[in-house]
């Protein structure tokens, strides 16, 4: 149990830089260049399908494939 709780953190870690990463892409693209608002809300909703399905992976038993934590 404390395994999964491990992994439910590192995954919110990982979703955290992920969306920031994500975040200044699109700041650092705006400044150039502007982005069309269903495009930017089209990246925001791929980017939450993979934490979604990085979520239920995990809570589905897959695991999180880090080789530091086994």
């Amino acid at each position: 149990m404390i395994s999964l709780a491990i992994a439910i953190l590192w995954l919110l870690i990982g979703i955290i830089v992920l969306l920031g990463v994500i975040w200044l892409f699109i700041y650092v693209i705006k400044l150039f260049y502007a982005i069309p608002g269903q495009v930017e809300k089209a990246i925001w909703a791929i980017a939450l399908i993979l934490c979604l399905i990085g979520g239920l992976t995990l809570l589905a038993g897959g695991g999180l494939h880090a080789p530091f934590l086994r």
